[in-house]
């Protein structure tokens, strides 16, 4: 028998047979919606969005605890900031449910149940106006 690794610990060693560990992860149901909403919010930085706000939706809606709202400037830029999440959060084994939009729509949305994330262009972003939408939400962070 080995021991247990904890949940979020990545063990190096191998087990008494010789096999590493397998580092076990927290399932995105289980990972508090506030730290994947900062999660996404550092891919997104890592692929230089512009203008990155997350909103609390906590009370106002049940459709998402959380918003992520970001800008890139060209179609090129939204797809690699949405495919960047994406495959950020898959490395860490989370999925997203969905993905609506093409970077060539200029406003993609990746749905992770808890999160909702929304990368605009900039003139699709101001003419959806979702910040304004949600006046109600809180501001957790803006990145500009």
């Amino acid at each position: 028998m080995t021991d247990p690794v904890e949940p979020t610990e990545t063990a190096t060693t191998p087990n008494a047979d010789g096999l590493p560990h397998r580092a076990a992860v927290v399932p995105a149901a289980e990972r508090p919606p506030l730290d994947l909403a900062r999660r996404i919010v550092e891919l997104a930085e890592d692929k230089k969005a512009a203008d990155i706000v997350l909103l609390d939706l906590a009370g106002l809606t049940t459709m998402a605890d959380y918003f992520v709202i970001c800008s890139g400037g060209s179609e090129r830029q939204l797809e690699a900031i949405a495919g960047g999440i994406i495959s950020g959060l898959r490395d860490e084994r989370i999925r997203s449910i969905g993905r609506e939009g093409t970077a060539a729509s200029h406003w993609v949305l990746v749905d992770f149940g808890s999160v909702i994330v929304h990368v605009f262009t900039p003139p699709e972003r101001e003419y959806y106006g979702l910040e304004k939408h949600w006046s109600e939400a809180r501001t957790i962070l803006s990145v500009q």
